[in-house]
């Protein structure tokens, strides 16, 4: 059983952990950058540990840093969170060499979907449907997509619209995948357009079990990183749900998955759908689902790594939309911003960090008022979920909530979220990844 657990991770992430271990009764410990050291998340843990850095974007990297720090706290079990060392098999290594529960998926699993170009080849011999890889000597229908093969989030990713623009962008790609993740290696691969971004929880435990709570709609993206993400999606039947989720137990499988992982798609205005990602980790948006069934992703991710089976699986009720706050302004082609949050307040919250008992308002949130908000890391404040009957009533009542909240300090993405929330096509779940780019919410 685990009694002391170490969050390598900052903000929201670190603070949402923390509050499923005071549930549990684990205790708790933080890491922290200077610039951190007054973030809700360092305040409140059982312990903290200040992680010295040549520089704060660096800090939460360190792997010798943060082992060291378990061991001056007395933690005996790690979680990554998402982000920074999350997905990097070699440091879930040495969490286990160094005797520590980690609260992920086997070191082989993260390592076998840590290339792309392999976790397709993976993919394809598991029977899931994958896009095929394009020689670029010869491609002869665009638009494409450059891909790096390493890493994620959008970065080492262009589109090629004809064939004049190739040679820049796979230069360019390169280039920027090796700068983010030290590997310049690139692919290409059909652009699929008017494209929805689909995914599929899943849940696995050391005995054989896997889990597949539904999809999430992840369609609404700038610079191809998530905005806004709902459970389930409108566009998504029984039929092809069952499929999706047939799809993603088989991925899991494929892989030897143990703990909370993601599935990604990209579905085809036709209906077809095609493997994009394993996500070795807990999502962002996991809220979404811990609302529809009614579970503690957190707290069922620590069971597992404790060696508990699972049971039978939750069923879905309702739906539930989150919208990610970020301190950037998308008029200045979401420009990050920084500086004292001097008032932060989202009326009628329900909840923090958990699902509401019934049909509400949930907040997670890294930062509170007066937090100040650095360059040095990713630019999301807080996320905002809200849970209801109907897609309808929970749209209305997330817009309600953001265009009510109160954020004084560095500009945000509030009044873009409130117009996406508004609007039409997406009242009418016409959505794609392309939605931010055709309609002006800015």
């Amino acid at each position: 059983m685990i009694s002391r657990l170490l969050v390598a991770n900052r903000g929201e992430i670190a603070r949402r952990i923390f509050r499923t271990c005071r549930d549990l009764g684990i205790e708790t410990v933080a890491v922290f950058s200077d610039p951190d050291a007054a973030l809700p998340h360092a305040i409140e843990a059982d312990r903290a540990v200040r992680l010295p850095g040549a520089s704060p974007a660096e800090t939460y990297l360190d792997q010798e840093a943060i082992l060291g720090a378990a061991r001056a706290a007395g933690a005996d079990a790690v979680h990554p969170g998402y982000g920074f060392l999350s997905e990097n098999a070699a440091f879930a290594e040495s969490v286990l060499a160094s005797g520590l529960t980690w609260v992920g998926p086997p070191p082989k699993a993260i390592a076998a979907m840590g290339l792309k170009t392999e976790a397709k080849r993976l993919m394809r011999d598991a029977g899931v449907p994958v896009l095929p890889d394009l020689d670029p000597d010869a491609i002869g229908d665009f638009p494409v997509l450059v891909k790096a093969s390493a890493g994620g989030g959008g970065r080492g990713m262009r589109v090629v619209r004809d064939a004049g623009e190739l040679a820049g962008a796979l230069e360019s790609a390169r280039r920027e995948a090796e700068s983010a993740f030290g590997d310049p290696a690139v692919f290409c691969e059909p652009l699929l357009t008017g494209a929805r971004h689909i995914e599929v929880q899943v849940l696995a435990d050391t005995h054989g079990t896997v889990w597949t709570l539904g999809e999430r709609e992840c369609s609404i993206q700038r610079r191809h990183q998530k905005v806004i993400e709902e459970a389930p999606s409108p566009a998504i039947d029984t039929e092809l749900r069952q499929r999706l989720c047939e799809a993603a137990a088989a991925a899991a499988r494929a892989i030897g998955y143990e703990g909370a992982g993601t599935v990604e798609f990209m579905l085809a205005p036709d209906g077809g759908f095609f493997f994009l990602e394993v996500n070795t980790r807990l999502q962002v948006e996991h809220p979404v689902t811990e609302c529809v069934y009614g579970v503690d992703l957190v707290a069922l991710q620590i069971e597992v790594a404790e060696g508990a089976a699972l049971k039978d699986p939750p069923r879905a009720s309702g739906h539930a939309i989150e919208a990610r706050l970020y301190a950037e302004d998308p008029a200045e082609g979401y420009r990050p911003h920084s500086g004292t949050l001097h008032t932060f307040a989202v009326p009628g919250v329900d909840a923090e960090f958990r699902a509401p008992g019934s049909y509400g308002l949930r907040l997670d949130s890294g930062v509170v008022s007066g937090s100040a908000i650095s360059t040095h890391y990713d630019p999301m404040l807080a996320k905002v979920i809200a849970y209801a009957p109907t897609r309808g009533a929970a749209v209305r009542r997330l817009a309600t909530a953001l265009a009510g909240a109160r954020v004084h300090g560095p500009v945000t993405n509030r009044d873009q979220l409130v117009a996406t929330l508004r609007h039409e096509a997406f009242l009418a779940g016409a959505i794609d990844t392309g939605f931010l780019d055709r309609h002006d919410t800015t």
